[in-house]
């Protein structure tokens, strides 16, 4: 579990906050155009249905379309962003759901209740001495048999990216870029199952290729 009051914790919080607005105007539903991750976003849901009743976690849930489409497919579910900005957005988007402030380093959640996480593009902010500690909580709050869906961007240099201004405004934000091959690993590390893994190249103006991981929590 990570200190809630870590400094890239913090930076991401207030760069998110700063471009709440602006960022919610550009992907109000970004899924929309992607027809590759709503199909997994499909799957996953399937996966998470199969097993019961158990909510889901969609960690990093910004401006909530994501959860709302899971919502739509009939997973009781629930989103989870750093951003306090963000959660009031996407509570004002979609009134039905429920959105909470929190941090996927150190969830205020009970342990063995949830019968899936989904984080896409979220775990890019989360430093690699700090994603151990992420997907221990994310097994930590799994019941046997759990699911977790990872989308993230990647490319062949391993490393990173700083941003100082994004939508014209100043913030302190970083990215982490890791191969499918290294999140596995770190899921497995963390007691996960390797159940998937998935590149797509990639589309229009983006610059790097998103990697999907599926994995799962054993029965025992």
């Amino acid at each position: 579990m990570t200190n809630p009051d870590a400094p890239f914790i913090e930076a991401t919080r207030t760069s998110y906050d700063t471009i709440a607005h602006d960022y919610t105007a550009r992907f109000a539903d970004h899924l929309a155009e992607l027809p590759l991750e709503r199909s997994l976003v499909t799957a996953f849901a399937e996966l998470v249905k199969e097993r019961g009743a158990a909510p889901v976690a969609d960690l990093g849930s910004g401006p909530g379309y994501v959860t709302a489409r899971l919502h739509a497919l009939g997973v009781p579910v629930f989103g989870v962003d750093l951003s306090p900005r963000m959660v009031a957005l996407a509570r004002e988007a979609h009134p039905a759901l429920r959105f909470h402030i929190g941090s996927m380093t150190s969830l205020d959640l009970p342990d063995a209740t949830l019968g899936g996480v989904l984080a896409l593009y979220s775990i890019i902010h989360i430093p690699d001495d700090h994603l151990p500690a992420a997907f221990a909580e994310f097994h930590r709050v799994l019941e046997p048999g759990g699911h977790v869906l990872l989308g993230f961007q990647w490319g062949d240099d391993e490393g990173g990216l700083h941003l100082s201004e994004r939508f014209g405004h100043e913030i302190s934000l970083d990215y982490h870029w890791r191969s499918p091959e290294t999140v596995a690993g770190l899921l497995t590390e963390a007691g996960f199952r390797l159940q998937a893994r998935l590149v797509r190249e990639p589309l229009d103006d983006e610059k790097r290729p998103r990697a999907f991981v599926l994995a799962r929590k054993p029965e025992r």
